[in-house]
């Protein structure tokens, strides 16, 4: 452990990311932030616990311990739009989720400082994706990147009305081979949730740096409501009832995305 990430290795051939997981923000920077800010509400909670599952596959688990709102792992490092002409949250973002001023007047970063964010929390965590995605592809063919996120179901600033319980991503189809997005999709129509296939989310800037079929590499985003499986709003319980009903569905297409990626003979994408 170290104060960027956590990192269980496994050897299946699967690679858990969960960059939106982390609540830390480090003491030096705590007092440019607002009091709001401080409660790290846009966290994507408890999803170490929902895919605890993982480890039982033989997963490699990475885990993020800093807060979205001191860097975002899954932005691009030039902090490029991924979604041109909508609104979203940056590589180190001035408000929250519902337009709330995250830093304190004064104490935005400026091009420096994200620059030492990115060179200290954000290029360890990518190259230990990169890391691991190399030292499972010398085990297998093809390996599967899953990307774990959440966020409440109600978000007004960043999408109209209720999203779909269930969000895959795999960018129309360019980081996963068919079989795989397949797999997932039938494991979210089999469930009773509400779901959707690159929808409003499309996978971020890891499943589309890091997803290629060609190169045996399958990413796939799932951005949950959480809705499914916690309270929305303060403190931000875990519910274990709707959790364990959900986290059997997300279990299924897991394994099925992990079955169909054994199941590419080669690196051709399927």
């Amino acid at each position: 452990m170290n104060e960027i990430f956590t990192l269980t290795r496994g050897d299946a051939p699967l690679l858990l990311s969960i960059p939106h997981l982390g609540t830390i923000i480090p003491d030096d920077l705590r007092g440019q932030y607002t009091d709001i800010a401080l409660t790290v509400a846009d966290t994507d909670w408890h999803l170490d616990r929902l895919y605890a599952f993982a480890r039982e596959l033989g997963a490699t688990v990475l885990g993020a311990r800093l807060s979205r709102y001191v860097i975002d792992l899954n932005r691009p490092s030039s902090d490029e739009s991924l979604y041109p002409g909508q609104t979203t949250t940056g590589l180190c973002p001035d408000l929250t989720f519902r337009g709330e001023p995250v830093y304190r007047e004064g104490c935005v970063p400026d091009a420096a400082e994200r620059q030492r964010r990115v060179a200290a929390y954000w290029k360890p965590y990518h190259d230990t994706i990169a890391g691991e995605l190399a030292r499972l592809r010398e085990k297998h063919a093809n390996v599967l990147l899953w990307e774990a996120h959440s966020i409440a179901s109600v978000l007004p600033r960043l999408f109209e009305g209720k999203l779909p319980d269930l969000n895959i991503g795999t960018q129309d189809g360019r980081t996963a081979a068919p079989p795989v997005l397949q797999a997932v999709a039938d494991g979210a129509a089999e469930s009773g949730y509400t779901w959707i296939a690159n929808g409003r989310f499309m996978g971020g800037f890891i499943t589309r740096h890091f997803g290629a079929p060609e190169k045996g590499v399958h990413a796939v985003q799932l951005e949950m409501c959480q809705s499914t499986y916690m309270d929305e709003t303060p403190p931000f319980d875990y519910a274990p009832a709707r959790a364990d009903a959900v986290q059997a569905v997300v279990e299924r297409m897991v394994r099925g995305a992990v079955k169909a990626v054994a199941g590419i003979s080669s690196t051709t994408g399927g």
